[in-house]
């Protein structure tokens, strides 16, 4: 599937409107053209809204739904549910190219135009008139909604230069569009609907019903061509405003977002979403490092925190927790271990259980605890993200190393012996204090590592997973100063 922001193909050939006709070319409306594309995708047995993750059986069907009946829809979640990636992967399904009328504000098909500027330019030029092609990345449009949005901002107002010029009030070439007219044949959005003071939502009611505008008391005659998208938190959640009932009963389809319901999406939106590509060199003068890996087994553990903290009674449950969460965690993990190799002088960072703990403090100001009257500096808001972090690595523990023989590595303990990791030890610190491990290589493959691609850096993370395993199950007993972990009997 290519990507619907960067032009797969040059625009077509026809640069006038009589090149145009002669093409065969015929207007379609944004909503039938959507349509067609979508059906021509289910038919072709590809993804609809390709990178959406975890909605595949929920959520896509209701919008494919909407789509083919040429609904107007709002998206309701909590925050952190994928809505906004949602609505802009609609553009993928827009034309790749359309055609416009060269000089047009509302982007007008040269065989439908609407306003008086484009019935005068082709009643000028005739087969003449000028033709360009509009990609569709520039066929989308959007608003975050704020307290202080304007109808002028959504809509429109008189610009008080031309009416200087000479004209008239009553002239619609007065009015200076906002920004739903010039998004007219494409994709509008309106993020956060209900912070959207409900006068200037009353002004969007004529968009969505009748298909015109109206600014300054006259009515501005234009049958607007557009697909409108709201997205909105849930009212249950959302205090600072509502969606107003006439609005809400204008959109025809209204569908619920969640957050991934199964572990495997939420490791799959991770690793699709998680930015580590930076923290390492890439031949473009960022360091001399390569790129962090983060072993499979960790981002499972971040993906089973995330949804631990979600489920747990002491984070506000209206507020939710954002997918944003487990990427900024992914994100950190990847650069703590960027930070060790840098120190330690090693060439791949990988990524090891003694970076975990840096995702408590990073991610703490993205949780809302339900006692919102404690202290923001409170330390048992530490203290349950820790706890939870502990109780993710024990269950990904169980779960990829259950049945896995580890008492050759629990008996280099039985003599009185200590293991010393940290933050800043490097994988081959850690080893050497271990000698021969027995069974490493099952453990390896247990945790996913190929044979073949095994490495100091990749072993030293295995083991330190295995002995963080023993401790949180009660086999090995560990100590915490600070940056310095040591295991021992």
């Amino acid at each position: 599937m290519t990507d619907p922001g960067v032009p797969a193909s040059a625009p077509p050939a026809p640069t006038t409107l009589g090149e145009l006709r002669d093409s065969g070319a015929v207007f379609r409306p944004v909503k039938a053209e959507i349509r067609a594309n979508l059906l021509a995708r289910l038919g072709a047995g590809e993804p609809s809204l390709p990178g959406i993750v975890g909605f595949e059986d929920t959520v896509v069907p209701e919008v494919e739904r909407a789509l083919i009946a040429g609904h107007d829809l709002v998206l309701l979640g909590e925050r952190g549910q994928g809505k906004t990636r949602l609505i802009r992967t609609l553009v993928g399904l827009l034309d790749e190219w359309t055609p416009v009328l060269t000089g047009s504000e509302l982007n007008e098909h040269p065989l439908q135009p609407i306003s008086v500027w484009a019935h005068r330019q082709i009643a000028e030029h005739g087969d003449a008139t000028p033709v360009g092609w509009l990609h569709r990345s520039d066929r989308f449009g959007e608003k975050l909604a704020t307290p202080d949005t304007s109808v002028g901002d959504l809509i429109g107002d008189v610009d008080p230069i031309k009416v200087a010029e000479g004209r008239t009030l009553g002239d619609p070439e007065t009015v200076h569009y906002g920004l739903v007219p010039r998004t007219n044949r494409g994709i509008f959005s309106v993020n956060e609907l209900p912070d959207l003071a409900e006068r200037i939502q009353v002004a969007l009611l004529n968009v969505l019903e009748e298909r015109d505008i109206q600014i300054r008391g006259y009515r501005v005659r234009l049958p607007l061509d557009l697909l409108l998208v709201a997205s909105a938190n849930p009212e249950d959640y959302t205090n600072r405003g509502r969606i107003i009932t006439p609005l809400k009963d204008r959109f025809g389809a209204e569908v619920r977002t969640h957050y991934p319901i199964e572990l495997a999406d939420e490791v799959r939106l991770l690793h699709q979403e998680a930015d580590t590509a930076w923290l390492g060199g890439d031949g473009q003068g960022r360091g001399h490092l390569e790129r962090p890996l983060v072993p499979e087994h960790l981002v499972e553990i971040v993906a089973r925190f995330t949804r631990l903290v979600r489920d747990s009674n002491h984070v506000d449950q209206r507020s939710g927790v954002s997918a944003r969460f487990a990427i900024a965690g992914l994100e950190t993990v990847a650069a703590s271990a960027v930070r060790r190799a840098a120190v330690a002088g090693e060439t791949r960072p990988v990524a090891r259980v003694v970076d975990l703990p840096s995702v408590v403090p990073a991610s703490r100001g993205k949780v809302e605890f339900a006692d919102s009257g404690a202290d923001p500096d409170d330390e048992r808001e530490l203290e349950i993200l820790e706890h939870l972090l502990r109780q993710a690595t024990a269950q990904t523990f169980r779960a990829r190393c259950a049945g896995l023989d580890l008492t050759g590595l629990q008996e280099h303990f039985t003599g009185g012996e200590t293991v010393e990791s940290g933050e800043l030890v490097p994988a081959a610190a850690l080893l050497g204090q271990l000698g021969t491990i027995p069974r490493l290589a099952e453990l390896l493959g247990r945790l996913g590592v190929p044979e073949g691609e095994q490495s100091a850096e990749q072993a030293a993370a295995a083991v330190e997973f295995a002995l963080e395993g023993l401790y949180l199950t009660r086999r090995l007993a560990k100590d915490t100063d600070g940056p310095r972990t040591v295991y021992g009997s």
